[in-house]
């Protein structure tokens, strides 16, 4: 009786061990830290977490995004046509998520995994362009080319992402690896003057289907130096 009763207490903290968490992951994503470094026309960061739970990591993002896109003939803006002119957003985003890792039996931990994540983004934009239809029907003047400029000065964005990847211990407590996106459902709220043309976070509002890939670089602060072994729990 003895004997059952203590192989029932092992059982039992056995089940709670498996799901108390061992560490917490930090890290960035370089390919946006050498995006915004290179390019004149995008600046942001990003910050990526996430927590074990046994085979379970619960996942957070968070970042900030500004980007301007010159404005050609064509391009979905504005209503009416549009000669020339700039586009500037800037905001910041979080997503939350869970990954399932695939390698289940790995002692160091690495991950092949699969997740989904919400996505959502607080931000602004504007338009500046050249408005080469400007006319006053009651004084029937053509004033020409005029310059003008649309803002929406609060808005919020949603979507939702479908994600793979890689995790890979490559010394102590630094990991490497990668998230492969695939972002959809995007949405909006909030526009009066302008039509969004870029989500922070996300990227060209009406593609309804868009991809992402971010290169990470990780520090893992473990919640204990060494596990507790069962049977000694209690002891």
């Amino acid at each position: 009786m003895l004997a059952q009763a203590q192989e029932a207490t092992v059982d039992t903290l056995h089940v709670r061990n498996k799901f108390l968490p061992t560490g917490l992951r930090i890290g960035t994503d370089v390919i946006t830290l050498v995006k915004s470094n290179r390019s004149s026309q995008f600046a942001g960061w990003e910050v990526n977490a996430d927590l074990d739970i046994n085979r379970y990591y619960l996942v957070m993002d968070y970042g900030q995004w500004a980007m301007s896109q010159p404005i050609t003939t064509g391009q979905r803006f504005v209503g009416g046509p549009v000669t020339t002119g700039l586009y500037e957003n800037s905001g910041r985003y979080v997503r939350f998520g869970v990954d399932v890792n695939f390698l289940k039996k790995d002692p160091d931990r690495n991950m092949f995994f699969l997740g989904f994540r919400i996505g959502r983004s607080s931000f602004h934009d504007a338009a500046s362009f050249v408005d080469s239809t400007a006319y006053s029907e009651t004084a029937n003047i053509n004033f020409g080319a005029t310059t003008k400029e649309l803002v929406n000065s609060n808005l919020t964005g949603h979507w939702a992402e479908l994600t793979t990847g890689l995790r890979v211990k490559i010394y102590k407590f630094f990991w490497m690896g990668y998230t492969a996106r695939m972002k959809f459902l995007p949405s909006v709220s909030g526009e009066q003057e302008l039509t969004s043309y870029d989500i922070p976070g996300f990227g060209i509002a009406s593609r309804r289907l868009y991809w992402g890939f971010n290169y990470q670089l990780f520090f893992r602060i473990p919640f204990t130096s060494k596990q507790v072994p069962v049977e000694n729990a209690k002891k």
